[in-house]
């Protein structure tokens, strides 16, 4: 297929890129930033750019992975969210949709859906987070505008027939979390694969799938995070003491841990349920907590992408 990549330059595009030639398509990649990945080097927001660019390729799919993110709300105004994250986006659904035939896969954020109350785990339980979770409350303008896209893409599936796939991404990024500095950067994203995170070739693969799945599609939406060791029983206990669960379901963990110098998690507030795109997709991911375990019982590096380094290239 000829395939559209918006946010090519981005962690994920360069990764989606590769990936997408590998399997025998000619992906297209649009960035404002440029780099190997990128062809067309333009803003989303160019309606323009966007519609001569379906006028030039002729797509058979849209993979909508560009946007301004949570760590931009330092540099940006909200204007430039609602710019580049709806505006943008409602550009390549209308170039979309006036194309027969064309896939639209939209890459979301699992960030939507932690509302103020869940990001500062007051209540006596951790959240059970899945596609069914409502009411949807963003905390900030990033969540705000993911989620207006969203009900954009929703609604050209409904008006002109477009297929839509929406994958909520979990964390894949490679740099440290800008709010939290107790852990290295490798332990807290050792320790995110058991509820919230997933790996970036996992997150490139999942909308390869997308991209491929055979049939109708409708409307779908999928939330895509490492499957977790966790069920809905432990949602408490992980309140409580989440290192008790933990050494229930993996006696091993803590002596590979301290071997790191690492420590587990001592409570968790939200679990992610990314099941659901295996069970309707037959999507599977090859990295989980598991493995990092695997890994560290074998001497071998943890299978986590970690940057300290990295910049996003739209900052560059």
């Amino acid at each position: 297929m000829k395939v559209l990549v918006t946010g090519s330059s981005g962690w994920l595009g360069r990764h989606l890129i590769p990936l997408l030639e590998a399997a025998g398509h000619d992906p297209v990649g649009m960035d404002v930033a440029p780099s190997r990945w990128t062809t067309i080097n333009a803003s989303i927001v160019d309606t323009d750019v966007v519609h001569g660019a379906f006028a030039d390729h002729a797509f058979d799919a849209v993979i909508h992975a560009g946007a301004l993110h949570k760590p931009d709300i330092v540099r940006y105004p909200q204007q430039a969210f609602v710019d580049v994250n709806v505006t943008g986006t409602l550009n390549l659904l209308e170039a979309a949709a006036a194309r027969a035939g064309t896939r639209f896969i939209f890459t979301s954020t699992t960030s939507l859906m932690i509302s103020r109350a869940i990001r500062d785990e007051h209540s006596d339980a951790a959240i059970w987070l899945d596609e069914q979770y409502g009411p949807i409350e963003p905390r900030n303008v990033y969540g705000a505008t993911k989620l207006a896209a969203e009900a954009l893409c929703r609604q050209h599936h409904i008006d002109f027939d477009l297929e839509v796939i929406v994958l909520r991404t979990s964390r894949f990024f490679p740099e440290d979390d800008d709010t939290h500095h107790v852990l290295s950067g490798p332990n807290m994203k050792a320790n995110e694969l058991l509820n919230r995170r997933a790996s970036v070739e996992d997150m490139a693969r999942a909308h390869l799938t997308a991209l491929e799945h055979e049939g109708e599609l409708g409307f779908r939406l999928y939330l895509v995070s490492a499957p977790t060791p966790f069920s809905r029983t432990d949602l408490r206990a992980l309140k409580a003491d989440a290192r008790a669960v933990i050494r229930r379901r993996y006696p091993q963990a803590e002596a590979l841990y301290a071997e790191q110098g690492w420590a587990l998690p001592t409570q968790i507030g939200r679990v992610y349920d990314g099941t659901l795109i295996t069970r309707d997709l037959n999507f599977a991911y090859e990295t989980r907590f598991e493995d990092v375990l695997d890994a560290l019982a074998a001497g071998k590096p943890a299978p986590v992408a970690h940057d300290a380094t990295y910049t996003s290239p739209l900052v560059r």
